[in-house]
């Protein structure tokens, strides 16, 4: 399924229990895609919840997720649940939550295969000064989302 956001076309994929992917489409042609109805409960509910979050009405989700990964990956998703919207925090200090001080370049790696953007919110983890250093759907978006989330709070 489709689902227009102010910044971008989402691609959402779900099974019959949980959302899999929410990801950002960059590819000509997809500007344009209608988006289509779907009965299934999931895509639904994820849609009323993005319709909401857009609208500043929503900063967490509910909707049961299934992020499949390595170990490591799963580990640094489920860390990144933890964060509230509004905030950030930097790779280090994930790396130090998950009990690995020397990690810290490695948590780059669960953000960029993050596979439920805005659901895992990879988009609030930014350099140690606070800068936006790296954001596989593109900075300008990684922006947009973090000044859209202090404004919810």
């Amino acid at each position: 399924m489709f689902h227009h956001s102010p910044i971008g076309e989402l691609r959402i994929r779900a099974n019959k229990t949980e959302i899999c992917s929410t990801e950002f489409i960059n590819q000509p042609g997809w500007a344009n895609h209608s988006p289509k109805q779907s009965s299934n409960l999931h895509l639904k509910s994820i849609i009323r919840a993005l319709n909401l979050y857009f609208a500043g009405k929503l900063s967490t989700f509910k909707t049961p997720t299934a992020a499949k990964g390595t170990p490591f990956l799963e580990i640094v998703w489920s860390e990144l649940q933890k964060l509230f919207a509004g905030s950030t925090i930097h790779y280090g200090t994930i790396a130090e939550r998950i009990g690995n001080l020397k990690a810290s370049r490695e948590v780059g790696l669960p953000n960029n295969r993050d596979p439920l953007h805005i659901l895992v919110p990879c988009h609030r983890v930014v350099g140690k000064s606070g800068s936006l250093i790296g954001y596989a759907s593109e900075l300008w978006r990684e922006e947009w989302l973090i000044k859209h989330e202090v404004a919810l709070t």
